[in-house]
């Protein structure tokens, strides 16, 4: 058991994505068709998942339920991912082993957080931008930064962002060579995103301490706790 989320702190909004089809049955969030695609962003699900979740846990940008509206300057993010878009970057590094010319977009969009550049557009938000990957327990090493984070004068609140998509070679290859859940925590089953929108609490009604453990959503790998408080959240949200 791990604790995740102390006071102050406080769940404003949640959102997960499961993977859709038969995998996706019974888990929260589960998306029922895939993931409409991301302007500018090409072969790689990755994307778009978190586009999705992110949309899901704020709201439309620029309508009445988005969260983020006059806290554009004080909202933080934080994205974790043990292995970031290897599709795309299996993409890439076939088209330099086989001699082809070097796509422009897909060299942008090999960079993790691209994807947040698009988004924070979309948003306005202009506060920083972190991107973790640790080991066994990323959900945890997200939750400290946005500790770390909201302690901070100018930021009121966070967007912890985690997101894994399904293993592939370039990802086996890794977990056969340098270890498996010893080394790097249980990947979930197919692609999965959580989205978590902390604040610190300035009324007094926090969310409690929370000792959570990977057990309860197995499919979702080291996500599993985030689910987990994002499933406890769902009626705040």
């Amino acid at each position: 058991m791990t604790t995740l989320l102390a006071p102050p702190r406080t769940i404003a909004a949640a959102a997960c994505r499961a993977p859709w089809g038969p995998t996706a049955e019974g888990l929260p969030g589960a998306a029922p068709a895939e993931l409409p695609g991301v302007p500018g962003f090409v072969l790689s699900r990755f994307n778009p998942l978190i586009a999705d979740v992110v949309v899901a846990c704020l709201g439309e940008p620029g309508t009445d339920g988005d969260l983020t509206a006059g806290s554009g300057a004080s909202t933080a993010i934080v994205l974790a991912t043990t292995y970031g878009d290897t599709t795309t970057s299996d993409v890439a590094t076939q088209r330099l082993v086989d001699g082809q010319v070097h796509s422009p977009l897909l060299f942008f969009q090999s960079v993790t957080t691209s994807i947040l550049g698009h988004l924070t557009k979309r948003y306005g938000i202009t506060g920083q931008l972190s991107c973790v990957s640790a080991g066994t327990e990323p959900a945890l090493a997200a939750l400290e930064l946005a500790d770390v984070l909201l302690d901070e004068d100018d930021v009121t609140q966070v967007l912890i962002v985690g997101v894994e998509t399904a293993a592939n070679e370039r990802v086996d290859w890794v977990r056969e060579r340098v270890g498996t859940d010893r080394l790097f925590g249980p990947l979930p089953h197919a692609d999965a995103a959580v989205a978590l929108l902390l604040r610190e609490d300035r009324d007094g009604q926090t969310s409690g301490t929370r000792r959570l453990s990977a057990a309860r959503w197995p499919e979702y790998g080291w996500l599993s706790p985030l689910a987990e408080l994002a499933e406890l959240a769902a009626p705040q949200a």
